[in-house]
């Protein structure tokens, strides 16, 4: 009993200690962008979220992370796959 009290208040002293940070998810900070490429339709666009990749029609045509929308729609203009 006296040493599950001292592991809680060790673990206490820890998440005082941090901040409370320990216990949440960080946050994205700065915006990313993506370019993505439709394989039904041949199309690439610029997308603001993380692509998933368990879409079948969907695949991302850059792995590149893009920190502007302008920057990743001049970078979409130079890939081989989006001048289709």
């Amino acid at each position: 009993m006296k040493r599950n009290l001292l592991c809680f208040g060790f673990l206490m002293v820890l998440v005082i200690a941090s901040g409370g940070r320990a216990l949440a998810q960080s946050a994205r900070t700065t915006p990313s962008f993506y370019i993505v490429l439709n394989s039904l339709t041949k199309t690439c666009s610029v997308v603001d979220k993380t692509p998933k990749t368990d879409t079948p029609n969907i695949t991302v045509a850059s792995d590149a992370i893009y920190k502007t929308r302008a920057e990743a729609e001049t970078a979409m203009t130079t890939l081989p796959s989006c001048k289709q």
